[in-house]
Formats: C-alpha cells, sequence, structure tokens
C-alpha cells in the first residue's frame, strides 16, 4: 500500500486527487495539505511514501516545503512529486535540484499519475526522455548557465562519468547498456555507484547534478 500526501491551493485538485486515490486499490489517501507549512508539518506526523506537491501555494511554496522535507533524516524514504499547470514552468528545475524525484502536470492523465507514483515509491525517477531532458534543457540553456561542478566529481571513473552523461539524456538502464555494449546489471550498478559518491538522493538529483557540473550539455 503506497500512502499519498496531496499538497495544493485548490480545494478541487486535492477533492480530485482525494477521489482518485481512494478508488484505487494499493493506494491510502493519508492526508492533504492546502500550504507550504502545513504539506511540511503533514509530512513530518504522518511520513507518506510520497506527497504530490504543488509549487505556488501560500505561506512558502512547494519548492521550499520541499528542500524542508527532503532536507530531514526521518523523511528520507519520502519522495516528492511536483505538480506544475505550465509544461515550461520554470521553477521544475530547481524542484529536482532541491530533491524532488520528479514533476507532472497537473492535466496529467489518472492513469499516468498512478503509474508515476508507483515508479516513484519504488525507487525511480519521472525522468522520461520525450518530457523531462527536453524540459530541464530548457530550463539551463534559457538565460546564463552557471556550471557548478559537484565537489565529489573526481570520486567518478571515466566510466560512471559516461554513464551519468547518458542518464542525463533520459536513457534508461538497458539504454545506456545497449549503448556501451555491456550488461544492464553493469550499466545499473554504474548508475548506482554514481549516486553514492555524490550523494544523489535519486535519479532525477543525479541528472540534475549533471547538468551542473557540465557533463550534460
Amino acid at each position: 500500500m503506497i500512502s499519498v500526501l496531496v499538497a495544493d491551493d485548490q480545494d478541487l485538485v486535492r477533492l480530485g486527487l482525494r477521489t482518485l486515490l481512494t478508488s484505487e486499490d494499493g493506494f491510502a489517501f493519508i492526508g492533504e495539505a492546502a500550504d507550504g507549512l502545513d504539506a511540511v508539518r503533514q509530512a513530518e506526523n504522518l511520513r507518506p511514501d510520497v506527497i504530490l506537491m504543488d509549487i505556488r501555494m501560500p505561506g512558502i511554496d512547494g519548492l521550499e516545503a520541499t528542500r524542508r522535507i527532503v532536507a530531514q533524516p526521518a523523511l528520507s524514504a519520502t519522495r516528492v512529486i511536483v505538480l506544475t499547470t505550465f509544461e515550461r514552468d520554470e521553477y521544475v528545475f530547481e524542484a529536482l535540484r532541491l530533491g524532488a524525484s520528479g514533476f507532472l502536470l497537473k492535466d496529467t492523465p489518472p492513469v499516468t499519475l498512478l503509474d508515476a507514483i508507483r515508479t516513484v515509491a519504488d525507487g525511480g525517477a519521472l525522468l522520461s526522455p520525450s518530457v523531462t531532458r527536453t524540459l530541464i534543457r530548457e530550463f539551463v540553456t534559457n538565460g546564463p548557465r552557471r556550471l557548478t561542478p559537484h565537489p565529489r566529481l573526481p570520486q567518478l571513473t571515466d566510466r560512471e562519468r559516461e554513464v551519468v552523461t547518458l542518464a542525463a539524456e533520459g536513457l534508461t538502464n538497458h539504454e545506456i547498456a545497449a549503448r556501451l555494449v555491456v550488461s544492464p546489471a553493469t550499466a545499473r550498478t554504474h548508475v548506482s555507484r554514481a549516486m553514492v559518491k555524490l550523494g544523489a538522493r535519486d535519479r532525477a538529483q543525479l541528472v540534475v547534478f549533471a547538468y551542473q557540473s557540465g557533463l550534460a550539455l
């Protein structure tokens, strides 16, 4: 059973998500918040598996709420999916940098939303090549790009750097394996080791580190 907390300042959005989650097997709607501060409090009290987090909320916004939640060791197992109205929302990249496991548009079909929650709860990230890669590139290239190499970047082997670059292009472990002519298990191991060395919370944050460090163009 995947426990979900919904944080959004719109009553209708919260109602719709609550209705969807309570009608589906395998999901438990455990709470809701109408502002960022309450989202942090609810997360601390309920410790959900996944939080659906709106960006624009009163009090503190979803970005600051995400930062505070991700920073707490007691909530290390909680994953945040950012909800946004606009596909080119400039805050999405910042949300991923702060530790969100991905993002969804608010008009995402219910089946896709449920699949996304399952993916994130299982330790994955919402980084489909068709959407996330394009958006991240737009956020990075629209305006001055300031490279801030990760301080632990020198710890990566040449192969791990190569794997991180491919992950930033949106490739799955199987696609990385095919590109490098190695087994999927080997590709997965390289990705996991790179995440550990860089302290990436999940694959989404690994991709952000790649762009910030100049490993991805």
